[in-house]
């Protein structure tokens, strides 16, 4: 039973043992080509309408030694958004909604990093909408980093997080007949990053 105890706790050792990110510390800028920031909202309270937004940028800045030193800044423009219908579009864009004419970006900007071990992190950080900034949580996994065929260094995270949209101002609601209503408070995020290290 005790070779058995030994063979059990070195195996469990080696699964949770934390991988090396050394090589990985250096500074990043988002491939927006090849990253992808969504977005799930509750509609009639019975369905899931999902949406993204086309243009983005930002950057990493990542510590591999200490990845708690890590940080990221996220900068998304509103008029991107995209749910595949034009008009849901458009009234997303409007004075209901996002008012992109006096608050074109969103954005996001990293105050602290937590290695929760393995691959597995939380970043928590400011998301300014509508002139409202209020800190947010995002749950973050690692997936790789590797050298694609033009020779660029990339890293890859996916990740996701909730928030209540009323807590930065976006309140607009219809009340629906049967009770209830047309768009939840909650939204979820989702996003798969890609970033590529910059030189020098």
């Amino acid at each position: 039973m005790a070779l058995f105890g030994r063979k059990n706790e070195s195996a469990t050792a080696l699964a949770t043992a934390a991988p090396d990110f050394t090589s990985l510390t250096g500074s990043y800028a988002l491939d927006p080509a090849h990253t992808a920031i969504g977005f799930v909202a509750r509609h009639a309270m019975v369905t899931n309408v999902k949406g993204a937004f086309d243009e983005v940028s930002g950057t990493l800045d990542l510590d591999g030694a200490d990845p708690t030193r890590s940080r990221a800044v996220l900068d998304i423009q509103m008029a991107s958004i995209n749910t595949g219908n034009a008009d849901r579009d458009g009234h997303l864009r409007s004075a209901d909604f996002f008012r992109i004419d006096e608050f074109p970006t969103m954005t996001f900007r990293s105050t602290r990093t937590e290695h929760l071990g393995g691959e597995e992190f939380q970043m928590i950080g400011d998301l300014s909408i509508l002139g409202t900034t209020r800190p947010i949580t995002l749950a973050l996994e690692f997936n790789g980093a590797a050298t694609d065929p033009f020779g660029n260094q990339r890293v890859g995270f996916e990740g996701k997080a909730e928030l209540l949209r009323s807590e930065w101002g976006l309140t607009w609601n219809a009340a629906l007949e049967t009770g209830g209503v047309l768009v939840s408070d909650k939204i979820k995020l989702n996003f798969d990053v890609s970033a590529i290290r910059s030189a020098g």
